[in-house]
């Protein structure tokens, strides 16, 4: 925050108030913190430092535009100072990545042997779409500062985006030093692979819903390998997983358990060494009867139709929300193809948006709002003809499912997804539609658009769905 030189001395009580800003900054309050750097400038529009930190606060707060401004005038005044790494970041948040890349290569060049200079310019790299050059900038941030978490983290996805499986999921346990991914504190030990016969082992999740949809498959490799599996599982997820394969019992989020080891969900890849050429089934959700019933009235009126299942958005809370997700607009244009019916799979706030685009109310059937869970959203994939979305919990469901799905992905997607490549070997009825460029949605939608009108013309000719080998667990 506070790394630019102040240009003069100012009063006692001046410094004070930059100290209480700076004080309420770093403890998250940034509201007041914005109050108060913008009373210092209105008396010093001149300190530097005062602008910087402003900017931090406005980007932590979302005000990216504004911070991007704050940035400049930082560095207006006092060209030297760290704003260009910070405004580097600010540009690479709003998708103005050819400047960000710019900003970076600056401050690169000007703290060549800093390790946070370093790792920031890998993520712009790695956002610009070329991970090898990003991968390059990690392992110089590791060198220069080998403890340090978020270019070991930022490693360890792009090796999994590449493929590097084994390095990878190594890599991969450095979450746990991340204020995100806080570990679990047992007395037990953690479970690290080896036979447990005779004893019990407790898996939890740590991450969000598509990535315990994701490893559930590997849930029957564990038991493989010892004794009782007992599960922790979100009441969002429990009818789903009330009949996974490997599992002996679901317990509740903080429901006490008497456990000889355990072992956070995403750390099973690793464990058992997976990669696509080695994956085990797709896993064994449960789609009650009661749920299949309740939707097949709302869905029923449209059975000539070719129905399409959407999500426009995933978790807003999601950090990279913001480049994953496509306005709804996008996928309203699907509605133009002849024959097709849209259905709203869409939770959370910006199911809303269904109220805010004109019209959109009367093209879409929002089914959003009757979902309780992730087995009622099941229910209704089950009775679809497609899924179309962008990246998010409900296409792990579907590629689990062996649904077809649709899954519309930004230049640098979840590394579950690689590169370049239209499939992915871990879900077999997933179609990727890529970005070719930072933030590109109209030639994304635009193969959408051709795509779906031949998938239409395929059910009319009786060959839809695509049949690929069902890889589900029996």
């Amino acid at each position: 925050m506070n790394d630019c030189r102040a240009i003069d001395r100012r009063s006692a009580e001046f410094h004070q108030m930059f100290e209480q800003a700076l004080d309420d900054q770093r403890a998250g309050r940034l509201a007041e913190a914005i109050t108060l750097y913008t009373r210092l400038l209105a008396e010093a529009p001149g300190y530097a430092p005062a602008w910087n930190n402003l900017g931090s606060a406005l980007r932590a707060n979302g005000a990216l535009d504004a911070a991007i401004v704050c940035y400049k005038r930082a560095l207006d005044i006092d060209p030297g100072c760290s704003a260009t790494g910070n405004l580097g970041n600010a540009l690479k948040d709003v998708g103005r990545i050819d400047d960000a890349l710019a900003a970076h290569r600056l401050a690169v060049a000007s703290a060549p042997d800093d390790a946070a200079t370093r790792h920031n310019h890998g993520i712009a790299l790695r956002q610009a779409g070329d991970p090898e050059a990003a991968l390059a900038e990690f392992e110089t941030a590791l060198r220069l500062a080998p403890d340090a978490s978020g270019p070991s983290w930022d490693r360890a996805l792009v090796l999994l985006q590449q493929g590097r499986f084994a390095e990878g999921w190594a890599a991969y346990e450095c979450r746990f030093r991340l204020k995100a991914y806080p570990p679990r504190r047992y007395p037990r030990p953690r479970w690290t692979g080896e036979s447990f016969a005779g004893r019990t082992l407790l898996v939890y999740p740590e991450q969000g819903f598509g990535d315990c949809i994701f490893a559930s498959r590997f849930l029957p490799l564990v038991k493989q390998r010892g004794g009782t599996v007992i599960v922790e599982c979100p009441p969002e997820l429990r009818r789903l997983f009330s009949r996974l394969g490997g599992v002996d019992r679901l317990v509740a989020p903080g429901e006490a358990v008497a456990a000889d080891l355990h072992s956070p969900m995403m750390s099973l890849p690793g464990i058992v060494d997976a990669s696509p050429d080695n994956s085990p089934p797709l896993p064994s959700l449960h789609v009650p009867a009661e749920a299949r019933e309740r939707f097949r009235t709302p869905i029923a009126p449209y059975r000539d139709r070719f129905k399409v299942g959407i999500v426009w958005s995933g978790s807003a809370t999601f950090k990279g929300n913001r480049n994953r997700s496509a306005p709804l607009s996008r996928f309203l244009r699907l509605a133009e193809t002849s024959g097709v019916q849209l259905f709203s799979l869409q939770k959370g706030a910006r199911r809303a948006d269904i109220g805010d685009v004109g019209g959109a109310g009367a093209l879409i059937v929002d089914l959003g709002g009757i979902v309780g869970d992730f087995a009622d959203t099941a229910a209704i994939v089950e009775q679809l003809d497609l899924v179309v979305m962008t990246d998010s919990a409900v296409a792990h469901l579907a590629g689990s499912l062996a649904k077809p799905i649709w899954n519309v992905l930004n230049l640098v997607p979840y590394w579950l997804y690689q590169m370049e490549r239209a499939d992915t070997p871990w879900y077999p009825t997933m179609r990727l539609f890529r970005q070719r460029r930072l933030g590109d949605w109209d030639g994304v939608f635009a193969e959408v658009e051709s795509a779906l009108a031949a998938a239409v013309a395929a059910k009319r000719a009786g060959r839809w769905p695509p049949s690929p080998t069902d890889r589900r667990e029996s």
